[in-house]
């Protein structure tokens, strides 16, 4: 162990990665080194984290499941926080549950079936953590998934804040939140449901998903912003960018926002590629989109 991290080694519960390749931990499986990956085990185990991190100051980049997001090539300079085993998912009273960022979306939705809740059914087949869900806002079929939050628990400043939805500036795709704040946990509002019709929420939900989505290649899901209620897929298709390729990087033959890594793609050739669709869509039609995809890291 470098002498650096002997500190916080000693007294550190989680798991510390060196020089740790962020290919390893993203959908897309591109991205370089970052300095310093972290897994907490818990809460005590982040606090004690993010007090080393300011003392050396450290940058640091909070991250779930490692989807929707891109690493440059040039990796990361600092310490990426994984909040994967924050996971625990809670019953509140009357019609709330508490999920902690590391939850994986389908878990919170089967934890309100059990308890014959639901109404946030949406969110079963978009794959990762509740963490990044909410950062993102992450929603389907005109569902939002902030429209379901009472509140966020967050780490601001190295205290712990509740904030209350009316507190919140949120919209499509979006969370206004300051610098360094981590969310820590979301406590949803769920309304009563039958748990065979949840079942059947999830099952559809699924299926279309796998129907649509499953582009039989990494990817980190959709990667552009749908633009003022166009479909980005469809402004793609019009400007002949289906398939089209740039290195190992290709726009999918299956789905044409998502953007996939053949199994040789780097972030160099993702972005190239993100680049090259954006151009010739503005020529076509326009519209200058936008990604959905958190896009970290230097330059090679």
């Amino acid at each position: 162990m470098n002498n650096r991290f002997e500190n916080i080694a000693d007294a550190f519960r989680g798991t510390l990665l060196l020089n740790e390749p962020m290919s390893r931990h993203t959908s897309l499986r591109v991205g370089g080194i970052v300095d310093l990956y972290a897994i907490p085990m818990d809460l005590d185990d982040l606090l004690l984290l993010v007090n080393w991190l300011d003392l050396e100051q450290m940058p640091r980049m909070i991250v779930g499941g490692g989807y929707n997001l891109l690493v440059r090539d040039g990796g990361i300079r600092g310490a990426v926080v994984s909040l994967e085993k924050l996971d625990t998912i809670e019953k509140l009273e009357p019609f709330c549950i508490k999920a902690w960022a590391g939850a994986e979306n389908l878990a919170v939705v089967r934890f309100g079936q059990q308890l014959a809740l639901g109404g946030v059914g949406f969110i079963s087949g978009i794959p990762g953590t509740i963490g990044g869900a909410i950062r993102m806002n992450a929603g389907a079929y005109g569902n939002g998934l902030l429209e379901h939050v009472l509140s966020l628990t967050i780490l601001r400043n190295g205290a712990v804040k509740e904030l209350e939805r009316s507190h919140i500036n949120y919209g499509y795709r979006y969370l206004e939140l300051d610098p360094g704040d981590i969310i820590l946990a979301a406590t949803l509002e769920l309304e009563p449901r039958e748990p065979l019709d949840t079942e059947d929420e999830i099952r559809r939900d699924l299926e279309l998903r796998r129907a649509r989505h499953n582009v039989g290649f990494p990817s980190a899901g959709s990667f552009f912003k749908n633009p003022g209620g166009k479909a980005a897929w469809k402004l793609i298709d019009e400007a002949g960018m289906r398939a089209f390729t740039v290195g190992g990087a290709q726009m999918s033959e299956i789905h044409s926002n998502f953007l996939v890594n053949r199994g040789s793609g780097t972030a160099t050739d993702c972005l190239t590629l993100a680049r090259l669709v954006k151009e010739a869509v503005f020529l076509t039609s326009g519209v200058q989109l936008e990604e959905e995809v958190r896009i970290v890291g230097e330059e090679p």
